[in-house]
């Protein structure tokens, strides 16, 4: 079985067909297969309450995710699942006096078998997709399989440096990832590596163009321009130039043997523009080594699995 970020599963169709009627219900509780529903309810225990279209299906607060028994998983990852695809397996089917089918559900089971068949398996370098479920300052939470959450450290996401990571992600956005360690149980990603060298995007650009770019930070002694997450430019100091603006750029030299992009501001203005998707240069498999400097470079950037 393969084991996905929560949300994937709901769309496909054998998922939908489990959901259709008691019978098959029924058949995937035998089969003891994971699947998924929305969440429509948290209870005032933290009991949750999932649509599974003919029956209503229970998840007890202690089986709504790995840790919440133990006391190291907190209350709201119960609470922010409302509205949103849980998986979890049947683990019985129960009647009432009036003849009613109510299903008791275990997500943290689900979430076990993932850690066991899948998660514990992995090793750094291995590359798996991600959706990013919540961003703080110092990095972005991100579901690798059946609501386990990983984090990628802020300066993981990219090497051109950012503020925040909703500058790089939206919660909810499916990306690709890479396992950076694993320690204690617990699974550190990154993301940088899978989005091309120094020299593979600075292929993209031409000395002489004037293209666009974002202001990341500036400095007493210029200003940084990022033109894609894996490269940012250096441009001379422009009075009025703040970060976080879009900002037109003449491109003065690419030099690959120092690693830089020296860049003139022709213009800088406030515009507010979403994440664009990502082009991801590596999308699966295994790394051993990723090295970010060009090979003119005397300076090695790398990044050891």
């Amino acid at each position: 079985m393969e084991y996905l970020p929560e949300g994937i599963l709901f769309e496909q169709a054998e998922n939908k067909a489990a959901l259709s009627h008691v019978s098959a219900l029924y058949e995937a509780m035998a089969e003891e297969r994971i699947l998924e529903a929305r969440a429509v309810l948290c209870g005032e225990g933290h009991d949750l309450t999932v649509d599974l279209g003919p029956v209503k299906g229970v998840i007890p607060r202690e089986e709504a995710a790995l840790g919440i028994s133990e006391g190291v998983t907190r209350d709201i990852a119960i609470i922010s699942r409302v509205g949103r695809p849980v998986a979890f397996v049947i683990t019985a089917m129960e009647r009432d006096s009036a003849g009613r089918v109510t299903a008791a559900l275990s997500r943290r089971a689900a979430q076990q078998r993932c850690v066991s068949d899948y998660l514990s398996k992995l090793a750094p370098g291995d590359i798996l997709p991600a959706r990013i479920t919540h961003l703080e300052s110092f990095g972005a939470f991100a579901d690798i399989g059946c609501g386990v959450i990983s984090l990628i450290p802020i300066d993981m996401i990219s090497v051109s440096r950012i503020a925040h990571p909703r500058d790089r992600f939206r919660p909810g956005q499916m990306v690709k990832a890479v396992v950076k360690s694993l320690e204690g149980g617990r699974i550190s990603l990154s993301h940088k590596e899978l989005l091309g060298s120094w020299k593979e995007n600075a292929e993209e650009f031409r000395a002489g163009e004037t293209v666009s770019g974002i202001v990341r930070s500036v400095e007493d002694y210029g200003v940084f321009v990022e033109l894609a997450p894996n490269l940012a430019g250096l441009a001379e100091p422009k009075e009025g130039v703040l970060p976080g603006q879009l900002a037109s750029v003449f491109i003065k030299s690419i030099l690959p043997e120092k690693m830089k992009v020296k860049l003139i501001i022709i213009d800088a203005f406030d515009e507010t523009r979403p994440p664009e998707p990502f082009q991801y240069r590596i999308t699966s498999g295994h790394l051993e080594r990723w090295r970010y400097s060009p090979p003119e470079c005397p300076k090695i950037v790398e990044t050891v699995f």
